[in-house]
């Protein structure tokens, strides 16, 4: 067994305190994202963890790019007919979480995920480099391949037909919003007395704050 008990760091780098906060979440996660971009240290600073409750019953965790946020939610792209995909449409409840290490923050959001309008994921996908265009057509995601070669070859064969010709988007890829319900902010202190932010939203779409402990 790899015991790793002695694996220790002190969180000291920031504070979040109840005084300094704004009143909703998306202009607190706005701030931070920025504050990350500027610090540098993280590559993809919109890399977030997606975890769903799967068809089998078990709830899966996966990282996926974020590409929107506002007032309405959070929004990511995917294969609609992929193992997240699926599990989505059958139980939108999802959790995002995103873990910004170079200044030792967590923020992990609660809410309904559903599918973006058409007009929507046409303007993304049609935003997309074209090898990334033709990937969302040749992966039948999460579904068994014989092989890469498979794949790459199925790769090949989708670039000779689509040469000079524009590359749709498939009926089955787009995005999902995930509209919060529940926004958590932690900010690593010393001696393991972390801050706790939680939002909650309210029956008249108001936000509540409350400190929780580390």
């Amino acid at each position: 067994m790899n015991d790793l008990s002695n694996y220790r760091k002190s969180y000291e780098k920031s504070e979040l305190l109840e005084t300094t906060i704004p009143e909703d979440p998306i202009n607190l996660f706005k701030r931070w994202f920025h504050e990350i971009e500027d610090f540098g240290g993280t590559e993809e600073v919109n890399a977030m963890t997606v975890s769903t409750f799967g068809l089998d019953g078990f709830p899966k965790a996966r990282v996926v790019l974020l590409k929107k946020f506002s007032e309405e939610g959070f929004v990511f792209y995917t294969n609609y007919n992929s193992e997240k995909g699926k599990a989505i449409v059958e139980n939108p409840k999802v959790c995002l979480s995103f873990f910004w290490h170079s200044m030792e923050r967590q923020v992990i959001i609660k809410g309904i995920a559903s599918k973006v309008a058409d007009n929507i994921s046409d303007n993304y996908f049609d935003s997309r480099p074209d090898g990334s265009k033709l990937g969302a057509l040749v992966s039948d995601q999460s579904q068994v391949i014989p092989s890469r070669e498979y794949l790459e070859n199925a790769l090949k064969n989708l670039e000779v037909s689509f040469e000079n010709k524009e590359i749709p988007r498939p009926q089955h890829w787009g995005g999902f919003i995930v509209n919060p319900i529940e926004v958590e902010f932690w900010q690593g202190r010393p001696n393991r007395l972390h801050d706790r932010i939680r939002y909650s939203i309210q029956e008249d779409y108001s936000w509540k704050t409350e400190r929780m402990a580390p």
